[in-house]
């Protein structure tokens, strides 16, 4: 069988792209056929640090894994409302949707599904349910028409947890053709003595990790707010960038909080692994359904660290984060729980090292990339 995954953008920024792009990395490198489409921008590099096999062809750039696996990169001629514009998608699948056994469709994408629309495909469709559109309430009354044709074609329809899927408006008269599949990643290695170097920066502190876009969904206000309630035997470490540096750095000035709370800004993926090495607690704020599963919990799972994350309703992210083994789930927006909790952990030896023990073993049975991959493997055989 020969696969395509189909859909968002290249370079990888976001789960979803992730998601693409390791499926097809790991299928490629079992002996399965699979390409990734996607589209970039002219002004979006597209050289890989660990896959230098890039070149450029008439139709876009070729990123190759392997004889097995490439990543087509077309060329976009904007990028409006977090969707990419690229007439060369159509083109392209249209072209080449004949080559296929069965295309993998990742939503929320209208290029994406346009490019499927028009390509004349007439093979098996598994629709990926990465998340509702929530945020851009415009392009949903344009898109809904669209999504409902693609909820009908396809003959799978795959989530990322049983809550999302379950919960999902769009969803609710198409449960029987409903599953799901948990996002599984390579765990993260960090050495002892990067880790060290890091914890040696705050000596005597309880550091308390979190790392996303600065952006109001995230709730990282609430989690400053929850600092203040921390003694100061803690140190709360924030990565990544994002609108709201200036007002989240405000926020801290104005409750005295100097030292005790960081932005780190943007941390490069080799520094990830000593990060949450070095951190005892890993907490993941967000507020909204936008959050529908939080990759990054299973990184710091994967290094068993324990988590502190929010029962946001509707979302994955409490499922992922199992409440009383890898670690605590609380209210969203609550900086008294989100603090209790924090402490709960921390403040209890014991207590912290069954957390850590439940969050390693969580990662092992439901998270890894393997897993991950062998069962998109089964879907494939049983649709093809």
């Amino acid at each position: 069988m020969k696969i395509l995954q189909l859909g968002k953008f290249y370079p990888i920024r976001g789960g979803v792209e992730k998601v693409m792009w390791d499926l097809t990395r790991g299928l490629s490198e079992r002996g399965i056929p699979c390409d990734m489409l996607c589209a970039t921008l002219k002004t979006d590099p597209v050289d890989v640090p660990d896959q230098p096999r890039c070149t450029l062809t008439p139709e876009g750039k070729i990123i190759r894994f392997n004889d097995c696996g490439r990543v087509i990169c077309v060329p976009a001629i904007a990028k409006k409302a977090a969707t990419m514009i690229s007439p060369a998608m159509v083109r392209w699948l249209r072209r080449h949707a004949a080559e296929y056994d069965l295309i993998h469709i990742h939503h929320p994408d209208p290029m994406a599904a346009i490019a499927l629309r028009l390509s004349g495909f007439r093979g098996p469709v598994i629709l990926h349910w990465h998340s509702d559109i929530l945020s851009q309430k415009t392009l949903l009354a344009l898109y809904r028409p669209l999504q409902s044709w693609l909820i009908r074609r396809a003959g799978l329809i795959v989530g990322t947890t049983p809550v999302y899927v379950r919960e999902s408006p769009a969803l609710q008269r198409v449960q029987d053709k409903v599953t799901y599949v948990p996002i599984g990643i390579q765990p993260l290695q960090f050495e002892e003595n990067t880790a060290l170097a890091v914890k040696n920066r705050y000596p005597g502190k309880k550091i308390v990790v979190s790392l996303g876009r600065l952006i109001p969904y995230k709730g990282y206000d609430t989690l400053i707010e929850a600092s203040a309630l921390l003694g100061e035997d803690y140190q709360v470490l924030i990565g990544g960038m994002g609108p709201l540096r200036e007002s989240l750095q405000a926020q801290i000035d104005s409750l005295d909080l100097h030292g005790r709370v960081k932005l780190l800004g943007y941390v490069p993926d080799d520094e990830l692994p000593a990060l949450y090495g070095a951190c005892d607690v890993f907490v993941l704020s967000s507020v909204m359904k936008t959050e529908a599963f939080g990759i990054v919990q299973i990184e710091a799972m994967s290094c068993g660290k324990p988590v502190v994350a929010t029962r946001i309703p509707a979302s994955g992210v409490s499922w992922v984060n199992e409440d009383g083994v890898s670690g605590l789930n609380v209210e969203p927006g609550d900086p008294e729980a989100l603090a209790d909790a924090i402490r709960r952990i921390c403040d209890d030896r014991e207590a912290w090292q069954s957390y850590a023990e439940g969050a390693r073993m969580r990662f092992e049975r439901m998270f890894t990339a393997q897993g991950m991959i062998d069962k998109m493997t089964d879907i494939y055989e049983r649709k093809c």
